[in-house]
């Protein structure tokens, strides 16, 4: 899907890692939270409440999931999860134009 239809968009944009990141909340009808935003290149770690499902538009970075030694890298047009509770590194390789999906 390349838009979302009848959201609110809160104006106020986050903004993390002194600039590295910045998104903006989306609000749904049915109750359902995303972030829409980019990451610039960088190297960060990122702590979840509840689960995240990241979807990639555009650019390049790599993931590790807490308690796992292995890197896993992903472009424009994939995704993966985080589980709740939990954290992620992520290294920026291309900036990352991203959609977050909460819960």
């Amino acid at each position: 899907m390349s838009q979302f239809d009848n959201v609110s968009v809160v104006k106020k944009a986050n903004i993390y890692f002194d600039g590295k990141c910045v998104s903006h909340t989306l609000l749904f009808a049915d109750g359902t939270r995303k972030t829409i935003g980019v990451i610039f290149p960088s190297s960060l770690t990122f702590n979840t409440a509840v689960s995240e499902v990241m979807e990639l538009n555009a650019g390049r970075c790599r993931i590790r999931l807490a308690g796992e030694s292995e890197w896993r890298s992903y472009s424009g047009g994939e995704r993966f999860v985080v589980p709740g509770n939990s954290s992620f590194d992520i290294e920026t390789l291309e900036t990352l134009d991203y959609v977050c999906h909460f819960g």
